[in-house]
């Protein structure tokens, strides 16, 4: 085992619960599970405002940021995210939202620069595999 530090960056991931939602259960599934896979995951628990994710994501100099919504208001939050991260230059990392999100409400979403939309039941090295496919190296 060598004692020199890697020089490999690991992919940095917040994972948000933007709204009033209170169930993350999910979410802290998915969180594990990029740790896991050897990935720095940033939890900000539940509750969150755009602004205040955003502001998780500036600070912590991120590649990846995972929404999870089951409350329904994504097309009322997720815009206000991707607002908020582009209004502190935050425009650079790789959006995935995961939830309860209609089939229908998918294409607004990818057109809001979300790179994927997880539904319940997925299999969660389906997400890690994705994550590792589509970080800006």
């Amino acid at each position: 085992m060598s004692s020199a530090p890697s020089t490999t960056k690991k992919i940095r991931v917040l994972i948000a619960k933007p709204g009033l939602d209170g169930h993350d259960r999910g979410a802290k599934v998915v969180a594990r599970a990029l740790r896991d896979a050897g990935m720095e995951v940033i939890y900000t628990g539940i509750r969150q405002t755009p602004e205040m994710i955003a502001e998780a994501a500036l600070q912590e100099d991120v590649d990846v940021v995972g929404l999870s919504i089951l409350s329904g208001a994504h097309l009322e939050l997720f815009p206000r995210v991707v607002e908020e991260l582009k209004k502190r230059g935050v425009d650079d990392v790789l959006l995935f939202a995961g939830g309860i999100i209609p089939d229908e409400d998918v294409p607004k979403l990818k057109e809001l620069g979300f790179k994927e939309i997880f539904g319940p039941g997925t299999n969660t090295q389906d997400i890690v595999k994705f994550v590792f496919e589509h970080v800006k190296k």
